[in-house]
């Protein structure tokens, strides 16, 4: 029994070694260096050790593969030898031999490699900071094993034109933010931020403006009583001043500017107006809120390509598209879709079309149209009418209110039963 005592002892420390490389292993790869980085700066030497670890991490994967490898190969071996001896002489090498391999390979999988591995990473900045001082030893007795295999690294990349940029797609990004969320690391409120952050880019000043149909404009003749009773109706802080048309706006005049003056005798429209920032529909909305920065405005007018008014685009739109609807005193707080019931919805045709989609859960298709009701006349064919009604993927859309040729709301029912219905009476 003394004989195999040796053999057992330095299978046990070859399985706390094994059972270190792979906690190290995991601990290092899952460890947040944002965290560590914070820690360090907080002053603690452990962490910032561990970050500087870290940091080199193929040379410190390459000394814990090593060191797995050759405990593994080691601890293999004395396991033959010790079986042989006990076993071998009365079932024979080959039954030892077998014996050895299931014993070992069931010893290092589930102490060596997956019970460590699951410890690690349910507590990898612990585990990380445990094993660092031993690592960086371990690390710099490897060195220069570790600097041939950093020489062959490079080699084969030369070889095999291996890509080493680490670079990340924009649906990537996202993908990462929704898992760091369902894992508890950001409530929906920031993983909603960090994703208009990302797509905030995408956006164009077509995809948040009013259009010119929806503008609220005044004439620079109109009388003192009009602009009093539109800014009162509207309740907006600022308001484009037109000459005989739409398509010719000289300017915005500010509410305040528009009260101040007119404590004044000779009050003249002309005084007020306020030279806009003309942009073309397909502006960057990163870029146009710059350019509202620069200028110190709150507005910009969007042009088409024939010089005409397109639409408007406020800074409040832009900040909206991060931080979601901003309400003030003087909006009427709208929901642009309305559950009228478990399967029946009240939905704006000013409401964009993406949210529409995502919210019914429908993969979005190639449409021209940004909104819910450039899709229904898209789908209709035609100018829409009160109750034209369509099928779309298992929703049933009806038009429920009109004007001037633009609708304005529609009925959409999910029920099964309801469409099949209207499907019939077609």
């Amino acid at each position: 029994m003394e004989a195999h005592l040796r053999p057992i002892l330095a299978l046990f420390f070859l399985l706390v070694c094994a059972a270190f490389t792979s906690a190290s292993e995991t601990s290092m790869s899952s460890v947040s260096r944002t965290r560590l980085k914070a820690m360090a700066q907080g002053g603690n030497k452990k962490a910032a050790r561990t970050l500087a670890l870290s940091e080199n991490y193929d040379r410190m994967l390459s000394t814990i593969l090593i060191g797995n490898n050759v405990v593994n190969i080691l601890s293999s071996s004395i396991a033959t030898v010790l079986f042989v001896s006990v076993l071998g002489g009365r079932y024979g090498t080959g039954v030892a031999t077998t014996v050895s391999t299931v014993v070992m390979t069931v010893l290092i999988l589930i102490f060596g490699e997956i019970s460590p591995k699951i410890l690690a990473k349910e507590n990898a900045e612990q585990v990380a900071l445990a094993v660092t001082p031993l690592l960086s030893v371990i690390v710099k007795i490897m060195t220069p094993l570790s600097f041939f295999f950093d020489l062959w690294k490079k080699l084969l990349g030369k070889i095999f034109k291996l890509d080493n940029s680490q670079t990340f797609t924009e649906e990537e990004l996202i993908l990462i933010v929704d898992e760091v969320e369902s894992d508890g690391g950001i409530n929906e409120a920031e993983g909603s931020l960090i994703r208009a952050a990302i797509e905030f880019n995408d956006l164009s000043a077509e995809d948040i403006l009013t259009h010119r149909v929806d503008i609220a404009a005044i004439s620079d003749t109109a009388e003192l009583a009009e602009i009093i009773d539109l800014f009162g109706e509207t309740g907006y802080s600022r308001l484009p001043v037109y000459r005989d048309t739409i398509d010719n706006i000289l300017g915005v005049v500010l509410e305040k500017d528009f009260y101040r003056a007119l404590q004044f005798e000779g009050f003249e429209l002309q005084k007020l107006i306020k030279q806009p920032l003309f942009i073309t529909k397909n502006t960057k909305i990163s870029a146009l809120m710059k350019q509202l920065q620069q200028s110190k405005t709150h507005m910009a007018i969007v042009v088409d390509e024939f010089g005409g008014t397109y639409g408007l685009v406020t800074l409040e739109d832009i900040l909206e598209e991060l931080v979601g609807e901003i309400w003030d005193e003087h909006d009427e707080v709208t929901q642009d879709i309305r559950p009228m019931g478990s399967d029946v919805f009240v939905v704006s045709c000013s409401a964009d079309l993406d949210d529409l989609f995502e919210h019914f859960d429908i993969d979005m298709e190639d449409y021209d149209a940004v909104t819910v009701g450039g899709w229904v006349m898209q789908e209709l064919g035609k100018i829409a009418e009160v109750g034209d009604s369509f099928v779309f993927e298992g929703l049933s859309v009806r038009v429920t209110e009109v004007d001037q040729r633009r609708p304005v709301t529609c009925e959409i029912k999910t029920a099964p039963d309801s469409i099949t219905a209207e499907k019939e009476v077609e």
